[in-house]
């Protein structure tokens, strides 16, 4: 009997540790769900997104073709002498400017100057020759009229006077041809210009039929800048050019960032490169500051067209899917609107013309526009605000004494406080 009363006591006391257990199981799986449920609410409130917001704004927008071009020289020559000869002079600098006729170099002429002086003994011979005949001629004309000789000795008299008088012109043909040789021992610039590096050094024999050159002359005042645009662009120039106005062409350096000169088309090729389809331009330029190089490559915009007026935004809020171009407008209740727009040409400083879709004062979404969304509610600030906000440090939580609650969320945290203040 007694045995059996302690089996029920043992029984009674398991019975109630596991309605106890469950119970406070129960409370504490209805404590877990709870909090979340909370954070979640706190979360179902979604903050508005800050953005930076710009205005759009109207301007004169340049329609413009792009092209790769190449600086050429409006001449360039290479020196080189006329006449066989030791050089034995020069009078020039490497890469210095020469004006037109400036003495280059002098190429030894001795032996031309000696032709010449021979020459001038067989003028003066025939000269003597040619006077002796004349008087004989004289002379035969007397007796012929007198019939004191016969024809045949008076023709061969006029005769030999036109052979001396042959002779005359052929020894000044001589003088004046030995006389140019010394005169092209002196070598100056054909044009002006800047002058190369020297290609023969002093001492070398030179000659007209040589292969390596003085040294090379370009000028490049005035200076020229060819390069192609596509065939379908073609209409856009030729028939301003045609109906007589000016293409302004805009040059730039190679990384196109900095403007280097400006001036209009002169030139359009008069056929299309079947490889390339494309048609070669030319544009001239003073370049009185030497900034253009020959053979340079240069960046080139070929003004077809002005957008008087036009809208441009910030090229940073345009974005794209796959219905097209849009932007994001903030309307006076802060609340975002997704507006389908046409793109236009480049505006520059960043900007980009706007052909359809907003009008000048429209504000538009420039930071933040990733998080936008459309009907969404927006807080704009002021870019120092935003600036601030993104550079602002966030405080560090005070480590606890165990790892595992400094690992612990805020939403895990809360239910383990609260039942640690029950118990």
């Amino acid at each position: 009997m007694k045995r059996r009363k302690l089996v029920f006591s043992a029984i009674a006391i398991l019975a109630a540790a596991a309605i106890g257990g469950g119970g406070y199981q129960y409370w504490k799986n209805k404590k877990s769900n709870a909090a979340p449920q909370q954070a979640g609410g706190r979360r179902g409130r979604r903050m508005p997104t800050s953005v930076l917001t710009v205005p759009a704004k109207t301007q004169n927008v340049d329609v413009y073709v792009s092209a790769l071009g190449t600086v050429t020289p409006a001449q360039s020559v290479s020196v080189i002498s006329q006449v066989t000869g030791r050089l034995t002079q020069i009078f020039f600098k490497e890469g210095q400017y020469v004006k037109r006729g400036a003495l280059l170099a002098k190429v030894d002429t001795r032996g031309y100057e000696a032709n010449t002086e021979q020459y001038r003994g067989t003028l003066a011979q025939s000269e003597a020759q040619l006077a002796n005949a004349r008087q004989v001629l004289s002379r035969y004309q007397k007796l012929y009229a007198q019939n004191s000789i016969s024809k045949q000795d008076y023709d061969a008299q006029a005769a030999l006077v036109k052979q001396y008088e042959g002779a005359v012109r052929a020894a000044k043909g001589q003088i004046s041809g030995a006389q140019v040789s010394v005169g092209y021992g002196r070598i100056t610039a054909p044009i002006s210009g800047f002058i190369g590096l020297r290609g023969v050094d002093i001492g070398n024999l030179v000659g007209p039929s040589d292969s390596t050159a003085i040294a090379t002359i370009t000028q490049t005042r005035p200076i020229s800048v060819e390069f192609s645009i596509p065939q379908a662009n073609l209409s856009d120039v030729v028939t301003p050019i045609r109906a007589g106005k000016s293409l302004r062409v805009e040059v730039y350096d190679q990384s196109g960032s900095t403007l280097i000169a400006q001036s209009t088309v002169k030139t359009v090729g008069n056929s299309i490169d079947t490889t390339t389809g494309t048609v070669k331009l030319k544009a001239d330029f003073p370049n009185t500051d030497d900034r253009l190089f020959p053979n340079q490559f240069v960046n080139v915009k070929l003004i077809t067209n002005v957008l008087e007026n036009a809208i441009v935004v910030p090229t940073a809020a345009v974005q794209t899917s796959t219905t097209g171009q849009f932007v994001f407008t903030v309307d006076s209740d802060s609340v975002a609107h997704r507006t389908p727009i046409k793109m236009g040409p480049d505006a520059g400083n960043g900007f980009t013309a706007i052909l359809s879709g907003l009008k000048a004062g429209d504000p538009v979404i420039t930071s933040g526009v990733d998080s936008a969304t459309d009907g969404g509610k927006v807080n704009v600030v002021k870019p120092a605000a935003a600036n601030a906000s993104d550079g602002a440090t966030p405080r560090r939580r005070k480590p606890s004494a165990t790892g595992s609650d400094a690992a612990a969320s805020p939403a895990a945290s809360a239910p383990a406080s609260s039942a640690a203040s029950h118990s």
